[in-house]
């Protein structure tokens, strides 16, 4: 199960690495500081689907859940969120490091 999580960790943080080289170079070319957000992206990945997630999420969870959070965390810019999201799910699949001090043997 590690194994798996490292790998989706290793696709989003490059998936992030390059939305941010991407967004560096269409800033560059406009002269103008442009970030993607993440809700863009999902609606180019996802579609129509997408547009489904507001009345779902209203229904099935909680209306407040939307409006305050999810809106905002729809507007973080793409590369930062896939950094942060590839970053962590590698802290979570690293191995364990052995405890120095404790005896194993019985």
């Amino acid at each position: 199960m590690r194994f798996l999580v490292r790998i989706l960790g290793y696709v989003l943080v490059a998936g992030g690495f390059v939305t941010l080289l991407t967004d560096g170079a269409r800033s560059i070319a406009n002269s103008l500081l442009r970030f993607t957000p993440l809700g863009e992206t999902l609606l180019t990945l996802v579609g129509e689907r997408f547009r489904l997630l507001q009345p779902a999420v209203e229904r099935n969870l909680h209306p407040l859940l939307w409006d305050p959070v999810l809106v905002h965390a729809l507007q973080m810019p793409t590369a930062a969120a896939g950094l942060l999201l590839g970053f962590l799910l590698l802290w979570i699949g690293a191995a364990r490091k052995p405890e120095i001090g404790i005896v194993t043997r019985r």
